[in-house]
């Protein structure tokens, strides 16, 4: 898959996206970036530049948080807290850049500004123009598994087919194949017991055909389970990236890059071995 000017090999390698959350309110590092509406750019970059030291193959930008409970902004605001931003990553450092949005007023926004691909939270069913606008720009996408209920009937297989109806919004918008990723949605729309059902049973979403991401970086299923603030949940996150590597993911979404790349350069000799 070519996300901006970087080939990726999704079938056989891993890569990390790092978050980088412009949002004053986000439930990990919320304010890191942001005093009042002002974005503190040289931060931001200095933060980018270890972070692609650390081994970040991909920085993810987000303008709003998407926290249980968040309140939505309006697209002007989140458009003025990322479009500034991937502008002046552009300008400092070759990374492909991914914009955390679900409206298309913003990720066009984003685009304009040097976005290469969209990380649609509502796998192209909240805006009608999304998979339009990334069809027609040629960016990637990740599309991920969200709901507005809780009503499972068949868990697993009602995730699979929530995540083929956004494929097939997809194809009917004309975008390729080659250009979309899928997320299973670890914290939204799903209970503590089935955000553990999904990371275990990741590998089914190989069935859609399609490389998969997955973000559970700090999320509360790994709090829960150890009882722990979001400030140290990084053992358990690495667990998460281990298991869901070991299942098929090959994009991981988090926080902790170097400590997250570490453990899947470990995870990847493995695997390397077993099928030598």
């Amino acid at each position: 898959m070519l996300i901006g000017k970087k080939e990726f090999d999704l079938e056989n390698k891993s890569y990390i996206m790092g978050i980088l959350n412009v949002t004053p309110d986000s439930f990990s590092d919320g304010g890191r970036f942001i005093i009042g509406k002002s974005i503190i750019t040289d931060k931001v970059l200095k933060t980018v530049e270890q972070m692609i030291a650390d081994g970040m193959d991909i920085l993810d930008v987000g303008g709003e948080s998407t926290r249980p409970g968040y309140v939505m902004i309006s697209d002007e605001e989140e458009i003025a807290r990322t479009a500034p931003v991937i502008e002046a990553v552009k300008k400092r450092f070759d990374v492909p850049i991914s914009l955390d949005t679900y409206k298309s007023r913003v990720a066009r926004a984003g685009i304009e500004a040097g976005a290469d691909m969209v990380n649609d939270i509502w796998g192209f069913k909240y805006s009608p123009d999304m998979a339009k606008l990334v069809a027609e720009t040629g960016v990637a996408a990740c599309l991920m598994h969200n709901r507005k209920n809780t009503d499972y009937g068949n868990y697993m297989e009602d995730v699979l087919a929530d995540l083929r109806e956004s494929l097939d919004i997809a194809e009917k918008a004309g975008v390729p194949k080659d250009k979309i990723v899928t997320d299973p949605g670890v914290g939204f729309a799903k209970s503590y017991e089935q955000n553990l059902e999904v990371i275990n049973k990741l590998e089914r979403l190989k069935e859609l055909g399609y490389p998969v991401l997955l973000g559970t970086s700090r999320k509360s299923v790994v709090g829960l389970t150890l009882d722990l603030p979001s400030s140290e949940r990084l053992e358990g996150t690495i667990a998460t990236t281990v298991i869901g590597r070991m299942k098929g993911a090959s994009i991981f979404r988090v926080h902790d890059v170097k400590e997250n790349k570490r453990a899947l350069l470990m995870t990847d000799a493995i695997i390397r071995e077993a099928k030598a």
